[in-house]
């Protein structure tokens, strides 16, 4: 038997393109890759000419799909480059690897996570004095000129490095023994020219199959665990292909990789022209010259470091300093779009799936929706069918828990106007898996798992919430779960604050549902958050002047915030009932002494600027408020009745005049105590309206009781001529 064994580093761009060379010299009649051993079933995609990296294998456990584990291919990864070599010549390929029945029924992996074993290459470079492992690995290449040389060169390192180490045991032992076998499992089968494309920290345990006995192989693998795995394929990315899931070799520069695999010859001029081509796509100047010039300095740099050619870091010094003048943007276009150069993966539709992602897919193509892992913005028109279905399927996605689509602002809820931000990522593959439990299409799985939370969900805020998710995902099957949540919990004594939090979606829903509701949830269900809406409004009236009292700064403080949001909402409703009852529970609070002044000094600002009081209704509660013996509620009563405003003491003078009055007798003491949350309450206000303030009480020089001079009608009248004539009226 002719056994080659060929240590490359995974991801690796040098290895790959040597391994080509490697085997088309070897020609072997077996390729055995580093791999699960039990995902031989599904190697046949990579020969389609759909298949387009990077993609990963994704192995999960059926009962259990949150235990999971990838191994991914890019196109400059040695595996795949071995597989694709097989499938061009007609070569038998298997992986050899541990079964991933075997990996993921592991309770825990015992195996030492050490950058010499899960990157020795990298290792090796950095202590040849390397910051990149793929110029070292390509001045192997010039120096010995034969690839095959290469692989015997990095073959006999790292036995010399393993023959100092600490024996394997555990996973790893177990691991190099499964490998061990498959070699002896092909030997049996025929095949007498076998290459080994593994690890380079494995290739020293798998050379010599004589020094390991069977038996000893075989007990180190029984009683291997064998969980029930489902293998297929799926996209990946370039960032994700730093992850050490399966195998990762924590590749930081992907596109960089990318370059230099795919490229021939000029590997520095090309990399510098699409660098160049990159920034005049961003209005930004790069000539020809500058090309040239970030050329020569890369070179130049090499040489000075010793290098036959220019790594990353003299391609980025030159890049800086070529591109970048005064600014680091060009460098970080740089990163982004070349050094990682994001990109996503394609796989066959028919590759084995579970049936949620194959509806998923095929909305996808329906709605017209690119997947792919940078950023695009997309706004909808909910008055279109077609753009109403793409909303429904992103809230049901998120209510999946598969973030694709993440909302943004758009003008305002209750539009008929929607803004997405879509960045697809590898993982939401696995969370598809695991909202499989839940149906087998998206609107099934979104309408159980709604259900699901509504039956546990606790907080109201939480429950209402739901409900207006269920309402944007047009899931009707769940809204009588949602609501019956909502009603119970609303029923058991639900605090005042939790109560006026939860009134926002709701309202929402009332006051904006019917741009949703064509065709999907019935007349009486629109009605239903209304319905809700009111009872919880009911409860929050009856409870609110109560929940003021004997509450702490910090309580207050969120008490208020809350009424504020419960203010907001039921203004949003505009309904003259609700109107009416929350207003009247304000008043029931303003007039509670013994409540938290802060709350107090709220609620009648709010009735204040709903015009429920007049001036000298206003003006006695100030006084009153005024009078209180320790400065400290009177601060907060201020600090609840200013608001964020200064236009009531603009227009005010008597206010002004009262607080003014209030301030300047105070004690030292008193003064002090209450100079803090004053200066806070003022600092709310725009500079001009703090200026305005100032300029009132000084009087303009005047004696001290004059706060605002009283208007001179005559001289007032004298300008009304003029603006007549600018307006273009006649007299």
């Amino acid at each position: 038997m002719n056994l080659s064994i060929f240590p490359i580093r995974h991801h690796g761009p040098g290895s790959a393109r040597s391994l080509a060379g490697a085997l088309e010299t070897v020609k072997p009649d077996i390729v055995l890759v580093e791999g699960p051993a039990d995902a031989n079933p599904v190697l046949p995609f990579l020969a389609r000419e759909d298949f387009k990296p990077p993609v990963a294998l994704l192995g999960y456990v059926g009962d259990n799909p949150a235990r999971a584990s990838f191994w991914p291919f890019a196109a400059f990864s040695p595996e795949y480059v071995a597989f694709q070599w097989a499938a061009r010549s007609g070569v038998a390929a298997r992986f050899m690897d541990l079964p991933a029945s075997a990996t993921l029924g592991f309770e825990r992996d015992d195996e030492v996570d050490s950058d010499l074993q899960t990157d020795p290459l990298r290792v090796l470079a950095e202590a040849a004095g390397y910051t990149d492992f793929e110029r070292w690995w390509e001045t192997l290449v010039e120096a010995r000129g034969d690839s095959g040389d290469v692989f015997a060169a990095v073959l006999e390192v790292m036995a010399a490095v393993r023959a100092d180490a600490p024996m394997a045991v555990g996973h790893e032992a177990q691991r190099e023994a499964h490998m061990r076998q498959i070699i002896r499992a092909a030997q049996k089968d025929g095949f007498q020219n076998i290459a080994v494309v593994c690890g380079a920290w494995h290739a020293p345990r798998l050379e010599d199959l004589k020094a390991y006995p069977v038996k000893d192989d075989a007990a180190l693998l029984k009683g291997l665990p064998r969980a029930k795995v489902m293998l297929t394929w799926v996209p990946w990315t370039h960032g994700r292909l730093s992850m050490h899931s399966g195998y990762g070799a924590g590749v930081r520069s992907p596109g960089y990789y990318h370059h230099l695999f795919t490229t021939q010859h000029h590997v520095t001029e090309q990399w510098f022209a699409r660098t160049a081509q990159l920034l005049r796509a961003e209005k930004l100047e790069a000539s020809s010259a500058s090309v040239i010039e970030a050329t020569r300095l890369a070179n130049t740099l090499a040489g000075l470091r010793g290098r036959a050619l220019p790594g990353l870091d003299e391609l980025n010094e030159a890049a800086l300093s070529v591109f970048g003048w005064d600014s680091d943007l060009p460098l970080r276009l740089i990163e982004r779009q070349l050094i990682v150069g994001e990109a996503l993966g394609e796989v066959p539709s028919d590759t084995p799936t579970v049936p949620l992602a194959q509806d998923l897919a095929r909305q996808q193509r329906t709605l017209r929706l690119k997947v792919q892992p940078e950023q695009q913005e997309l706004t909808l028109d909910l008055r279109q069918d077609h753009d109403l279905a793409r909303s429904a399927l992103f809230h049901r996605l998120n209510l999946l828990g598969i973030p694709w689509a993440q909302e943004r602002s758009a003008s305002g809820r209750g539009t008929f106007k929607e803004a997405w931000t879509l960045a697809w990522q590898p993982e939401f593959s696995v969370r598809l898996v695991q909202a499989s439990r839940y149906g087998q299409t998206v609107a099934d799985a979104a309408g159980a798992q709604a259900i699901e939370a509504a039956r546990t969900g606790t907080a109201l805020s939480e429950l209402t919430t739901l409900l207006e998710a269920v309402r944007y995902a047009d899931l009707p099957g769940a809204l009588p779960a949602a609501l019956d949540a909502l009603d119970a919990r609303a029923a058991v004594g639900a605090d005042v604050t939790d109560l006026l939090l939860a009134l926002a979606p709701l309202a929402r829903l009332a006051r904006y549902g019917d741009v949703r509701g064509r065709g999907g949830v019935v007349t009486a269900a629109n009605e239903a958050p209304a319905r809700v809406l009111r009872t919880l409004l009911t409860r929050a009236c009856v409870g609110l002047p109560n929940a003021a009292i004997g509450l702490a700064g910090d309580a207050a403080q969120a008490l208020q915030r809350a009424v504020d949001a419960g203010d907001a909402s039921v203004r949003l409703l505009d309904a003259p009932d609700a109107l009416a009852e929350w207003r009247a529970a304000l008043l029931h609070l303003a007039d509670r002494p013994e409540a938290h002044p802060l709350l107090n000094g709220d609620a009648v600002r709010r009735l204040r600027d709903s015009g429920e009081l007049d001036v000298t209704e206003i003006e006695w509660r100030v006084s009153l408020a005024l009078g209180a013996q320790r400065p400290g509620d009177v601060t907060a009563w201020l600090d609840g009745f200013l608001g964020h405003s200064a236009a009531l003491l603009l227009h005010d003078s008597v206010l002004l005049e009262l607080l003014d009055g209030w301030l300047t007798a105070l004690e030292r003491e008193a003064f002090q105590e209450a100079l803090p949350l004053l200066r806070r309450v003022f600092a709310r206000y725009e500079k001009p309206e703090r200026r305005a303030i100032g300029e009132a009480l000084r009087g303009g020089g005047r004696e001290r009781g004059e706060v605002i001079q009283e208007m001179d009608e005559e001289r007032a009248m004298r300008v009304v001529p003029v603006v007549l004539r600018l307006l273009g009226v006649r007299e």
